[in-house]
């Protein structure tokens, strides 16, 4: 399983200041502890199919700020279609989760499957970890992985949305997530081979930070020794790992250590 986190989903969605920030710190607060174990028991549990996923459920969320339409839901009203046949059910049954669950047979159909009592109480479907399981229902009912597979994002996009619109922004938050991906998975082969070598990226900070950057600075590299692992310092890595043979991801992981120790 791939540790994706809150911090994985930060690094993905855009950032806000304000209100949408605290809306968006809530949803991914409660998404961080369960988000990977929710993925892998969707079988959503590659790079591509992770990738995939938040490039497409970023957008469709608005960056992970909200889990409920902006839209009031009154043009549902009236669409049999949706199973809205009751006075009120357009508002009442509008769209929510990470991927949009819409009108009431929708609600019945999904609350049968996560065994939850959305038909009765559709606000249910707009808590964060319910929106997530609704949205993995989603992508499973359709068989996204398939297309997540092939790295076809315009095949994904048409299944999740029916068209393309979005399609430049899901691209973006794509390539986002297989660059987080990226360095996930080189910090897990990283401790892997490195055993209790401390490995750090950007983001890192405190004691490890300081030695790794008098090591750079001992080196010829011009950077601040601040204990925090900005892209200055990201720089300067990646700079050494080329000139030493090495895969320049600006990991500090076993073999990076070991040559600046030289």
């Amino acid at each position: 399983m791939i540790p994706v986190n809150g911090d994985f989903i930060l690094s993905v969605a855009p950032r806000f200041s304000g209100a949408k920030a605290e809306a968006q710190l809530h949803i991914v607060g409660d998404l961080s502890a369960v988000f990977a174990p929710t993925l892998d028991s969707y079988d959503i549990n590659t790079q591509l199919r992770i990738a995939h996923f938040m490039g497409q459920v970023t957008h469709e969320c608005a960056g992970f700020r909200t889990t409920e339409e902006f839209a009031s839901g009154a043009a549902y009203e009236g669409r049999e279609d949706l199973g809205n046949s009751n006075p009120g059910d357009g508002k009442r049954y509008k769209g929510r989760g990470l991927i949009q669950l819409t009108g009431r047979a929708n609600y019945r159909k999904i609350g049968a499957l996560l065994d939850l009592p959305l038909e009765n109480q559709p606000e249910l479907a707009a808590e964060p970890v319910n929106s997530l399981k609704i949205a993995c229902e989603y992508w499973k009912s359709r068989n996204i992985n398939s297309a997540a597979d092939r790295d076809d994002l315009v095949k994904a996009t048409r299944l999740v949305n029916g068209g393309l619109n979005g399609l430049e922004d899901r691209r973006n938050y794509l390539q986002k997530a297989k660059i987080a991906l990226a360095r996930i998975e080189g910090i897990r082969v990283a401790l892997n081979e490195g055993g209790n070598t401390i490995v750090l990226h950007r983001g890192s900070f405190g004691d490890a930070v300081r030695e790794l950057q008098e090591l750079l600075t001992a080196k010829g590299y011009g950077i601040a020794i601040d204990s925090d692992f900005g892209p200055a310092t990201e720089l300067a890595v990646k700079m050494f790992q080329k000139s030493n043979g090495l895969t320049e991801d600006g990991i500090v992981g076993q073999y990076t250590w070991k040559l600046l120790r030289v």
